[in-house]
């Protein structure tokens, strides 16, 4: 990407999308194009469509979408299905029309099936059955890839897409019922040791691994990839490690200074029981992660504690 190329990040003011802002910003770039959600509903077909008439973006990052964690997804099944797919479907498809020279799509590992081997190769995708609780939102983020690579075979456009891991950073949202795994516990373990309660309960058995990977880190591999990465094939982005929740509940509550114990509410759901992403094809391509989780988490974790303290 040019310096002076005009850049529009869908979605700017999202963990995904302030992130990438940054790194674009920390490497020189200043040509952006950005809009708030009220003052563009990437939704409405024609709005999408006079923006990008006006604008002319060569660059576009679509990390715009509407996200939340086991619960939200499962619950808002029909919202997740038809925002995710008009979003990407409008942004994607207008970026066609107008000439954009690059663009990325953010997708999700929700979009591999709910026993595929580990780790998740990107070849597996639609080789099995998805996780019922968020299986609108992967359907959406299938949906995505395959527009991408529809209009690259058809059309010759330089679409890429892009399977982030499990995220957290700044920008994250703290919602008990709404958001992530990571930052629920977060919020969970601040207020228990600021409150001195004796336990923190922690949804489903403790047993499911996830991967995690700072935001930084992912802006980092989106920017390096659309730099550097021509293929139609997604591409997996994350550490290539993992943990049990059990265990990054333990990591929280010492970064976190909780001294109570952890309880374990087996009635609500698991969800998948293992997602890690195989990151060889990233690795590759020269890329590697360098935050790592217990440093990663413990900065978070104080930004976040200055945040509620004031």
């Amino acid at each position: 990407m040019e310096k002076d190329a005009k850049i529009y990040i869908a979605g700017h003011r999202g963990m995904v999308g302030s992130a990438i802002l940054r790194n674009l910003q920390n490497k020189g770039y200043a040509n952006f194009v950005l809009k708030t959600s009220q003052e563009l509903d990437l939704r409405h077909h024609q709005q999408v469509h006079d923006f990008f008439v006006t604008e002319q973006p060569d660059y576009v990052f679509l990390a715009a979408a509407k996200v939340g964690g086991i619960q939200a997804n499962n619950v808002y099944r029909g919202e997740f299905l038809y925002d995710n797919l008009s979003i990407q479907n409008n942004v994607i498809h207008e970026s066609h029309l107008n000439g954009v020279r690059k663009l990325q799509f953010l997708g999700s590992s929700c979009i591999y099936p709910k026993m595929a081997p580990q780790p998740l190769k990107e070849e597996y995708l639609l080789t099995g059955t998805l996780e019922p609780t968020n299986e609108p939102y992967a359907i959406a983020k299938i949906a995505g890839v395959k527009m991408c690579e529809t209009y690259r075979a058809q059309y010759g456009d330089s679409f890429i897409s892009v399977m982030p891991t499990n995220l957290y950073g700044p920008n994250d949202h703290y919602d008990l019922n709404n958001s992530h795994v990571l930052p629920a516990l977060m919020r969970k373990f601040h207020e228990a040791k600021v409150n001195h309660a004796k336990f923190v309960e922690i949804w489903g058995t403790g047993s499911p691994r996830r991967e995690f990977l700072h935001v930084d880190d992912l802006a980092e591999a989106c920017v390096y990839l659309m730099e550097n990465y021509h293929e139609a094939e997604l591409v997996n982005i994350g550490t290539g490690e993992d943990l049990s929740i059990k265990d990054l509940a333990l990591l929280i509550k010492g970064i976190v200074g909780f001294a109570g114990e952890l309880r374990f509410d087996t009635s609500k759901p698991d969800g998948t029981p293992r997602k890690l992403l195989d990151v060889s094809k990233l690795h590759s391509y020269g890329w590697k992660h360098q935050i790592g989780l217990k440093e990663g988490i413990a900065s978070v974790y104080e930004q976040y504690a200055k945040e509620v303290a004031v």
